[in-house]
C-alpha cells in the first residue's frame, strides 16, 4: 500500500476536463508531489477530486479548497487496502464508489468482510484495474470502497455479480447505514 495522504473533495455540481483541470492547478500550485484525479457522476450533479500527496502538503490544499471551492466537502482519507486488479496497467476510464457507514455491532464482521473476500474478490473480476478502501475517521460515511473499471460493464458483469452474491455479502449488507453508490467517469 502507498504512504501517501488523500484528500476527497466533493462537489455538488458536474463538470468537464477543462473544469477539473483548472482547478487541479489552482489547488496544487507550487506544492511538490501533490497530484490530482477527478472524476464526474454519470447519473447526478456530482464531481470528485482527489488529491494524493505528502501529508505534509495536504493541509494546504485543503485550505485552498475551502477558499476557493463554495459548498466543496473535503474528508480526508487514509487507506486500508489498494489492491491491482485483474486487469491492473490497463485504462480505468470509470470509478465506482460505495461508501457506507456500518452498525457497530457488525463492525468487527464487515471489516473482515471487505478485507478477506469482498474487495480481493472485485479485484479479481476481468476489467478491474484497481481497488481501494479508504477509511474517513472525521464524518460520515466512514468507509469507502473504489473501483477503477476498464468498462463500465464491468460491474455488472458474471464475474462482479457472483462476488456480491455471496452468503457472507448477504450477512453483511443488511447492516449498512448512511451508504451511497456511484458511477463516475474520469475527466481528469
Amino acid at each position: 500500500m502507498r504512504h501517501e495522504a488523500v484528500l476527497l473533495i466533493s462537489l455538488g455540481e458536474r463538470f468537464d476536463a477543462a473544469r477539473a483541470a483548472d482547478l487541479a492547478a489552482r489547488l496544487g500550485a507550487g506544492l511538490s508531489g501533490v497530484t490530482f484525479r477527478a472524476y464526474a457522476a454519470v447519473d447526478e450533479p456530482l464531481c470528485y477530486l482527489y488529491a494524493h500527496g505528502p501529508e505534509a502538503a495536504l493541509p494546504e490544499v485543503r485550505a485552498r479548497a475551502a477558499e476557493q471551492l463554495a459548498g466543496a466537502r473535503v474528508r480526508v482519507l487514509h487507506a486500508t487496502i489498494d489492491r491491482p486488479g485483474a486487469s491492473a496497467g490497463q485504462d480505468a476510464p470509470w470509478h465506482y464508489i460505495v461508501e457506507t457507514d456500518v452498525l457497530p455491532q457488525a463492525e468487527a464482521d464487515f471489516n473482515a468482510w471487505y478485507d478477506e473476500e469482498h474487495l480481493p474478490g472485485l479485484a479479481a473480476v476481468p476489467g478491474t484495474v484497481r481497488a481501494r478502501r479508504y477509511e474517513c475517521l472525521h464524518e460520515p460515511p466512514r468507509y469507502l470502497a473504489c473501483y477503477d473499471l476498464r468498462t463500465r460493464e464491468t460491474f455488472g458483469s458474471p464475474p462482479w455479480l457472483a462476488v456480491r452474491a455471496t452468503d457472507w455479502s448477504s450477512r453483511v449488507r443488511p447492516s449498512f447505514r448512511n451508504t451511497r453508490r456511484t458511477m463516475f467517469a474520469r475527466i481528469l
